[in-house]
């Protein structure tokens, strides 16, 4: 079981998760969780015991006003939660760690790989944010990206929220959005998913977030010009499904990073590691064995 512990920083009071394996022998690992109904909880419960049972120190935050931390005293924005990555790190003090993130959190981690170049020694990007230059693409793209715009701006999009999270069919269709296997939409993981949409803040400070993030003619955050310079070894896990994020734009970062390894999981959703855990534990194990096993690895 984790331990619950929380951290006062300069900018947020952070609540986290932290798995500690009975022998520490690789590197410690921070993960990032995404937007929406999610928490540290939700989206790594299941993965932080399996990476701590290898040998890995595993260090989950809840982002602020997200899952158990309290909301912030700032609108969310990249930069904001950016500074907050940055100093929950600092603060925990962990050292050659490998950072990985999903969705919103991938972002982060591309964000935080760019801020502070040669700080991680690896990373893991799952459905990541951060790679697209508006939220749709094809030709009827600029249409979808700017009636979000405008949904965003008039507030529409919030009430639509708040309202489908008061609703459990609704939750439970958007569960079947990002998890498409049926097996892994367990009725503890959609009750706690509905739970945290209908009692959390998150869904109000990813409103924020997203009312930064989209502007009328593309997204605020596309990291794709920037990826080349990034040489931290990185491994993407993509859902073949996600219905947010292409698949072809996950293989365009891939082939600009430097030192990477994609893995396309079939059938799955947004939600990759949630839904095909078997495949992405694996896939994340065998990265982290990699860079263990490195020159630069600590002896």
């Amino acid at each position: 079981m984790p331990v619950r512990s929380e951290v006062a920083l300069a900018s947020a009071t952070i609540s986290y998760l932290d798995w500690q394996p009975s022998q520490e022998r690789g590197s410690p690992v921070v993960l990032l969780h995404g937007g929406g109904a999610d928490s540290a909880e939700l989206s790594w419960g299941a993965l932080g015991p399996a990476l701590a049972a290898a040998g890995h120190r595993v260090i989950a935050p809840d982002h602020p006003g997200f899952g158990q931390s309290p909301r912030a005293d700032w609108p969310l924005t990249q930069e904001r939660l950016l500074q907050y990555v940055a100093e929950f790190v600092d603060t925990i003090g962990v050292t050659d760690y490998v950072v990985a993130g999903l969705s919103l959190g991938g972002g982060l981690t591309i964000g935080h790989l760019l801020a502070r170049p040669g700080r991680a020694r690896g990373a893991v990007l799952l459905g990541t944010y951060g790679v697209m230059p508006r939220l749709a693409d094809g030709s009827g793209g600029a249409i979808v990206h700017a009636a979000a715009f405008a949904m965003l701006r008039t507030g529409i999009l919030t009430r639509l929220s708040a309202s489908a999270a008061r609703h459990r069919r609704t939750m439970e269709r958007g569960l079947r959005d990002i998890i498409r296997d049926p097996a892994a939409r367990t009725p503890e993981l959609v009750e706690a998913v509905i739970a945290e949409a209908a009692t959390g803040s998150g869904m109000a400070v990813f409103g924020e977030w997203q009312r930064d993030q989209v502007r009328w003619n593309g997204l605020r955050t596309d990291y794709t010009a920037q990826l080349a310079s990034i040489r931290t070894p990185t491994l993407l896990i993509h859902g073949e499904r996600d219905g947010g994020v292409p698949v072809s734009r996950v293989r365009a970062a891939a082939a600009r990073l430097p030192h990477s390894t994609l893995v396309v999981v079939p059938g799955a959703g947004h939600w990759v590691q949630r839904d095909r855990p078997d495949v992405a534990t694996r896939a994340i194990l065998d990265h982290l064995r990699r860079i263990d096993d490195a020159p630069s690895a600590r002896p």
